[in-house]
């Protein structure tokens, strides 16, 4: 029998840790979701002899520490994703073992490791220069302070720039000093995708409901990640149209953004946007849910855009059906969304087949 590769286990202990560490010593990709179960002396177990480790996904085992880390990475060193969404007993100390242990680190998970700060944020930026995919969502202690870290030292997201800006004397202190005007930054790859090689990870940056997120942030790291293919900026509702521009200048590649509940955002952001070279070469689906300052006038900037598949325009107040139209007579092949309320609310409808709300119209 050939030992697997690839395993997805729904219930693990310790012991069986170590069985599976004596006899899959070849196993590269590991996947322990919400087993619960696990503990440090778990990782210890694993690290032992699944030395050639690359993707491990330990989401939601919220009995690990920083100590079951700093076992599990002393063993696998050639980690290329690793995923500790939920683990919540998870400090800036374990971010510092992953900085010492894990340089092939391509993707890192830290959804609502809601003990991390700007420190352990830092030790990743420093120690991982090969990150292409980062997710600090739910790390509501971060600050700006994460986000220059990011734009100043992970080259994979930059393109051109230089890294180990840190290493420098007293860049750490700087850092720190920033104003703080970040809740959540993070840099995202599906946590549900199998392994791949670190060539084919997209560049993509989430910052949905980053409430003190501004048009400062945005600059800086438009400036210095140029290879960004996709954003989600839901409900950041400080940014406006000059976050827009810096992208349409600085983000060549982009390809998906969401915008909605940006309130701030005119029509004259989106004209920046279907000018730039990402609006008529890459921009594939645009989301402007609620963005009530969005008029017909933005639907006749985004004809620009021929690569337009999908646009979101729920509750979009001044945007007509008349524009939509206009627009379509352009673009036939995209599909918008959005939303008309009725004059009446609907009546019900007899029958047993299915029912569509008569609110919600996809043209």
């Amino acid at each position: 029998m050939v030992a697997p590769k690839s395993l997805t286990v729904c219930l693990l202990f310790s012991s069986t840790c170590y069985s599976l560490s004596r006899f899959c010593s070849k196993l590269k990709h590991l996947d322990l979701t919400s087993c619960v179960s696990i503990t440090n002396s778990s990782l210890k177990g694993i690290s032992e002899g699944c030395r050639g480790l690359e993707y491990l996904n330990l989401s939601w085992c919220d009995q690990i520490t920083k100590d079951g880390v700093e076992a599990l990475v002393r063993g696998c060193r050639g980690l290329k994703a690793l995923l500790l969404r939920g683990c919540t007993q998870l400090e800036d100390e374990a971010l510092k073992h992953i900085q010492n242990y894990c340089h092939e680190l391509v993707s890192l998970n830290l959804q609502s490791c809601s003990r991390v700060t700007d420190e352990g944020v830092v030790h990743i930026c420093r120690g991982c220069h090969r990150l292409q995919a980062l997710c600090l969502s739910g790390c509501s202690n971060l600050t700006d302070a994460s986000l220059t870290a990011l734009a100043l030292n992970c080259p994979r997201l930059q393109g051109q720039l230089s890294s180990g800006l840190f290493q420098k004397q007293g860049c750490v202190s700087r850092i720190k000093s920033r104003v703080c005007i970040m809740k959540y930054v993070f840099l995202w790859l599906t946590s549900h995708c199998l392994f791949l090689p670190c060539a084919a990870y997209p560049r993509i940056l989430e910052a949905a409901r980053c409430s003190h997120l501004t048009d400062a942030g945005f600059t800086l790291l438009a400036r210095n990640c140029h290879d960004l293919e996709k954003m989600d900026l839901e409900e950041c509702i400080l940014i406006t149209d000059s976050t827009l521009a810096q992208l349409s200048v600085h983000c060549p590649k982009l390809q998906a953004l969401s915008l909605s509940h940006c309130e701030l955002i005119t029509d004259d952001g989106i004209l920046h946007l279907s000018n730039s070279t990402c609006g008529h070469e890459r921009l594939r689906v645009l989301e402007l849910d609620n963005c009530l300052l969005i008029t017909d006038v933005a639907l006749e900037h985004l004809e620009n855009c021929r690569g337009l598949e999908r646009l979101e325009l729920y509750d979009c107040q001044q945007v007509t059906r008349a524009g939509i139209k206009r627009m379509r007579a352009q673009l036939p092949h995209v599909k918008v969304h959005a939303y008309f309320a009725p004059v009446t609310p609907p009546t019900a409808v007899g029958g047993s087949g299915q029912r569509l709300c008569r609110c919600c119209v996809i043209l």
